[in-house]
């Protein structure tokens, strides 16, 4: 059988030629969705403080504005790569580009925190249809040869985009009101689509599964539940409360169910076998860890840059320049280093990396030296750099390539759950260990006042002004609970990021299977899991 070229044939000629126009498109669509998260964590303090500046939003509704979005991406990933493989990945990602932008649009003009969280849902319910979606037409339009190459600098748009956010943000927020952090996605989107009907191809599985609404349901509710009873144990600094064990527990017991039910479901929305695999079990729970301790940070930092420093957010965007710039340099690189030195002590190191520099938050003061503070972001750049493209090759290459939509929603939804739950677990820690070093210098204020100020620091110092001059003896105390806070929130962080470092240390493969020296055979054979049939 002479078909040497048969490999090569997967991409037709017309769509191989523009390969590198089609990544661009899909890294635009990208784009908003991540730059989407990066400007809200700038804004959140301007939407914290009153109206008409912002809306007034707690600490716990701030958590929601960003969990509302990220649980609702997360839950629905997974079918929304099954509808990408069964109906067509261009359709599906222009379909969530529009639900994406209307979500935007509404945001943007909310007049109250509640409606600010429904919304934030609409544009979450979006950019669960977006996001498998790049990655799966990526796989698609992509030999295997080029699919690290490619992935690496997809990966690197997740750095421009949090290099454009915060500084995006802050410009806007310097001119116009705070809903512009969310109606400056509607042009972006409008420019995708634009460009996505002119280039890019539509691709499909030929064998696509059914979707699983009743998985979709049962992750969603266990999700929403157990992140709901961790925001309320910290709110109110006390996890032992029977209403919050009641929620944790309820979200354990339904996530259980969806476990179970998964596992015997022949159509289900996650394929647990895949687990079976130590190394893309391994890199599915290094992007969970990395997230999870990276979002609740970055959630704190925003708080420590603005709240105690005093810098404006577009200041606060800056500041994070380094962070982005290291992942837009080092992502597209990063498989160099795995050629050399393999997945296991590359993506080892970064998670090391990662949890020295959430641990050196652990130093910082009110008066640490800016070039420190911006050596340590373009660290965990770096360090992030050095995770998310090895991983990402391990689960999109662990699947055949008519699963792209597939392993692309895994590789997401464990990334947005661990995002989701950082934020949840360690804004929890940070707001009961807040309220707790607070609490001795709210006893003379009135009961009206003292739930408000003991909520957050952006309470507090609201308060504060409030009273007026005789405010000015809480903001020294605030900032001195809240460093006291953000220090054990980060050390928190650092030992979830040491876990990761154990996990891929034990189960990530020290080489990246890698095709075929002869590039021949190298596509059909990626990875043992593939191997289990239907």
């Amino acid at each position: 059988m002479t078909r040497p070229a048969v490999p090569a044939a997967r991409v037709p000629e017309a769509v191989h030629r523009r390969r590198w126009a089609i990544l661009g498109v899909l890294m635009l669509s990208l784009l908003i969705v991540v730059l989407d998260n990066s400007i809200l964590n700038v804004a959140i303090k301007t939407i914290s403080t009153p109206a008409p500046t912002g809306i007034g939003a707690g600490q716990s509704e701030l958590e929601w504005a960003i969990n509302a979005y990220t649980l609702v991406f997360a839950g629905l990933l997974f079918s929304a790569g099954l509808l990408g493989d069964r109906l067509g990945r261009k359709k599906v990602l222009l379909g969530g580009l529009a639900v994406f932008g209307i979500g935007s649009a509404l945001a943007a003009f909310s007049g109250s925190p509640g409606e600010l969280i429904a919304y934030r849902a609409v544009m979450g319910l979006g950019a669960a249809f977006v996001m498998p979606a790049t990655l799966a037409v990526l796989m698609n339009v992509f030999e295997r040869d080029e699919q690290p190459r490619a992935i690496g600098i997809w990966a690197g748009g997740v750095g421009l985009a949090i290099a454009i956010g915060p500084i995006t943000g802050g410009v806007l927020l310097d001119h116009f009101w705070w809903g512009s952090v969310f109606l400056v996605n509607v042009p972006i989107v409008l420019l995708a689509a634009a460009l996505m009907l002119w280039l890019v191809p539509d691709s499909r599985d030929p064998s696509p599964g059914r979707v699983d609404p009743v998985g979709v349901v049962l992750s969603v509710v266990g999700l929403v539940l157990l992140v709901l009873g961790i925001i309320e144990g910290g709110e109110r600094a006390d996890f032992t409360d029977p209403a919050v064990l009641t929620a944790i527990g309820a979200g354990l017991a339904v996530l259980a169910a969806f476990v179970v039910f998964e596992k015997r479901s022949d159509h289900p929305s996650i394929d647990v076998t895949h687990f079976r695999n130590k190394a893309f079990s391994a890199a599915i729970a290094a992007v969970a860890l990395v997230f999870f301790a990276l979002m609740g940070v970055t959630f704190f930092s925003v708080f420590y840059t603005q709240s105690v420093r005093g810098y404006s957010p577009l200041e606060t965007g800056l500041l994070l320049l380094p962070l982005a710039a290291a992942q837009l340099i080092f992502a597209p690189r990063a498989r160099l280093l795995v050629d050399r030195f393999g997945n296991k002590a590359i993506t080892t190191g970064g998670m090391l990396v990662i949890a020295g520099t959430l641990a050196a938050f652990a130093s910082f003061d009110a008066d640490t030296p800016v070039w420190l503070l911006e050596t340590v972001f373009l660290l965990m750049g770096a360090g992030m750099a050095h995770i998310m493209t090895p991983t990402s090759v391990v689960v999109m290459q662990a699947l055949p390539r008519e699963k792209a939509g597939s392993a692309s929603a895994l590789s997401n939804t464990f990334r947005q759950v661990g995002g989701a739950l950082g934020i949840a677990v360690l804004g929890s820690v940070l707001s009961a260990v807040y309220r707790d070093g607070i609490e001795d210098d709210l006893t003379t204020l009135p009961a009206a006042l003292h739930d408000t100020a003991g909520e957050s620091i952006e309470g507090t110092l609201a308060v504060a002004a409030r009273l007026g001059p005789r405010g000015d003896v809480l903001i020294a105390p605030a900032h001195d609970a809240f460093l006291h806070a953000m220090h054990v929130t980060a050390l928190c962080g650092a030992a979830v990021a040491l876990a990761g470092a154990l996990v891929v240390a034990l189960f990530l493969p020290g080489r990246p299977p890698g095709p075929a020296p002869d590039g021949g055979a190298a596509e059909p054979a990626p990875v043992p899991v593939r191997g289990r049939s239907g």
